[in-house]
């Protein structure tokens, strides 16, 4: 599979989001449970079948373009927001960057490595992989300049204080169901979700900035516009009512793009057991 990954890595961008596409669509073809899923998600949230169905080639796109981002030459970023960031980093408090299930998650890291990374890195919070192979993949292809991982696991919890402390970036996907005891029940979409207080427990602690950010994929392998927004409202203290705030500031971003949300993710979920 990693000789496969690194085949895979050359090949133009438009290739591989096109193969991306046909796996989409072949997933939703032959799984009832993702295709139930998919549409239960999309309906929940009143987004229209024309608009969902779009959403099934974007979800294989986001799979068969990982090889590209990880091991291949770099792909065009463009900024929606770049200046957000930067007047972030110049409070000092360190920065946590929020990303939904939206577009392309590995890009808006990339980006800030690139354009920032030299001055205040990231460091972005992952579930290692249960195979071996993929686990030595993302351990590589996740650092690099200004461009550092941390597992999801105590020792992954205090790296990303230690970066915010250290006035640097963090970044997380808050709608990815945490185990339990690390999060809360909190609407998305109106059904109650199991949802992460990490976020605001880190914001809490650092008096960090927080700040939305996506990956949005350009048509025909354009490369990617990565849209960075702020806060409506600085987080409550409180971690139920924070974990509102941030579904609800997710359920912004999704709206505004809802063809390339991962509908198929299973939000709902009941939270595994341990780390």
């Amino acid at each position: 599979m990693i000789t496969l990954f690194k085949l895979m890595s050359v090949l133009p961008l438009a290739l591989l989001q096109g193969l991306g596409w046909l796996l989409g669509w072949l997933t939703y073809a032959l799984s009832p449970l993702y295709r139930r899923r998919l549409r239960a998600n999309a309906a929940q949230a009143g987004v229209a079948p024309r608009l969902w169905r779009r959403s099934v080639g974007e979800a294989g796109k986001l799979v068969t373009e990982l090889p590209r981002l990880w091991l291949g030459r770099p792909v065009p970023l463009f900024w929606d927001g770049r200046e957000q960031v930067q007047a972030a980093l110049n409070l000092g408090r360190g920065i946590v960057f929020l990303t939904p299930h939206l577009g392309c998650f590995e890009v808006a890291a990339r980006a800030y490595a690139q354009a920032f990374g030299q001055v205040k890195p990231i460091t972005v919070l992952f579930r290692p992989a249960r195979q071996r192979w993929l686990r030595e993949v993302v351990a590589t292809a996740r650092t690099g300049p200004g461009l550092q991982a941390a597992p999801t696991t105590l020792v992954g919890v205090k790296l990303l204080l230690k970066a915010l402390k250290d006035g640097a970036a963090v970044g997380l996907l808050p709608d990815q169901v945490p185990p339990r005891g690390l999060g809360v029940m909190a609407p998305f979409f109106g059904r109650d979700a199991y949802t992460m207080t990490l976020s605001a427990r880190l914001v809490a602690q650092t008096g960090a900035t927080v700040l939305l950010a996506w990956g949005e994929r350009l048509p025909w392998g354009r490369g990617f516009v990565v849209h960075v927004r702020p806060m409506d409202a600085p987080l409550p203290a409180d971690v139920q009512q924070a974990a509102t705030a941030i579904n609800r500031a997710m359920e912004t971003l999704v709206l505004a793009c809802p063809t390339q949300y991962l509908w198929g993710y299973a939000r709902y979920k009941s939270p595994r057991e341990s780390l």
